[in-house]
């Protein structure tokens, strides 16, 4: 296939045509697109938002893919290896910071393919770890027995040997005048197994954090008991680098795998056993096109009801997967094949002039924006 650099004020014409004026982009937001074939898949960090600021024109560039009665018109969603909070939560303040209505639907997590183990998992005890929600993440997906690494932590004296020197404390702290089992009564957690831990977002401790599950994976779910079999662990992705506020990468999910398998490894001999998800995996990009036709579909119908008729739904020809992390975004785009597209930005993990040698994208452009035009003008000629 081929791949090329978009640069809006160099780039030949007659490759791709004029970038969008004022006036064009105003047409094709008043356009009735009733059988949208395409649909985009956008990276958050370092392509729609820096931290909680938007980057590179999102705000208006998304507001192209909606009616002027703020309906959808053209199905995309996010596509993201973060996480930490429920999606319908995640949709709430993607909603207030870029202007747009975003439903839950449109948010694709890291962890989101966690609910998908709820049969096997529903009423065992599990483990949740991360920043933000963990346990009420999994709870949301439909898991009955869940506690954060937090709450679970606080049931074992001297786990943690390193507690008394740290300053911070959980978001949510628990109540220091009341024992943690009362947060839980039916939880006996110095008697009953662990049988999964689930990485749900990044580790804010990861000394704690590795210490407490190499204790509940070696022991095989009884932390200071005989060893037993690992219960199976699993990553909401394995992103060793993101993009976040500050200027250089910060390490990710991966990194902490990493540095978890290294100590278990090396303490315990044996090695870990681990199942990550998240992009680049193709089963992600997968899950991603069938909820793209739900939204699709999703259109279709409301065309139908505005229009009093009958409208043919075609399958969508191409997807765009839009982001900024060659290795992750770009190479899962790749291995997912037909029907994607990828584009790649320079606003977040890639900054090169060319493309990137390892993983090069379809596209490559200056901003997320840039990449709106180049797709409405490719789709909505």
């Amino acid at each position: 296939m081929k791949r090329f650099l978009y640069n809006v004020s160099a780039v030949s014409l007659s490759k791709i045509g004029s970038p969008l004026r004022p006036s064009t982009a105003r047409r094709y937001s008043q356009q009735k697109l009733e059988r949208p074939t395409f649909g985009i898949a956008f990276d958050i960090d370092g392509v729609i938002l820096r931290g909680h600021t938007p980057i590179g024109g999102s705000p208006q560039a998304l507001k192209r893919l909606y009616f002027e009665d703020g309906t959808l018109k053209i199905p995309f969603l996010f596509l993201t290896n973060g996480g930490g909070i429920p999606e319908s939560k995640r949709a709430s303040e993607l909603s207030k910071l870029l202007g747009v209505h975003v439903s839950a639907l449109q948010v694709v997590q890291g962890h989101s393919p966690f609910r998908e183990l709820v049969n096997r998992f529903k009423n065992e005890l599990i483990i949740a770890v991360g920043k933000g929600e963990p346990a009420a993440v999994m709870s949301d997906y439909g898991f009955k027995k869940v506690l954060s690494i937090d709450e679970y932590a606080s049931n074992f004296s001297d786990i943690d040997p390193l507690s008394q020197y740290k300053i911070w404390g959980p978001k949510h702290r628990l109540d220091t005048n009341s024992k943690p089992t009362e947060l839980h009564p039916e939880y006996d957690v110095l008697k009953d197994r662990v049988r999964g831990a689930f990485v749900v977002s990044d580790s804010v401790d990861w000394g704690r954090d590795i210490q407490v599950l190499c204790d509940i994976l070696h022991s095989g779910g009884l932390p200071g008991k005989e060893n037993g079999d690992q219960p199976p662990l699993y990553f909401a992705s394995d992103d060793l680098e993101y993009q976040a506020a500050f200027p250089s990468e910060r390490l990710g999910m991966g990194a902490f795998r990493i540095a978890l398998e290294c100590v278990f490894n090396r303490v315990h001999g044996n090695p870990l056993k681990y199942t990550s998800f998240g992009k680049p995996n193709p089963s992600v990009f997968k899950n991603a096109e069938a909820i793209m036709n739900q939204l699709q579909s999703s259109i279709s119908c409301n065309s139908r009801i505005m229009n009093g008729g009958i409208t043919k739904q075609y399958p969508l020809k191409t997807i765009y997967m839009i982001g900024d992390n060659p290795s992750v975004d770009i190479n899962g785009a790749r291995k997912a094949g037909h029907p994607w597209f990828s584009i790649l930005t320079r606003t977040g993990v890639f900054r090169g002039k060319e493309n990137h040698a390892q993983f090069p994208a379809d596209l490559v452009v200056d901003t997320v924006e840039d990449g709106i035009d180049y797709i409405l003008q490719k789709e909505c000629p």
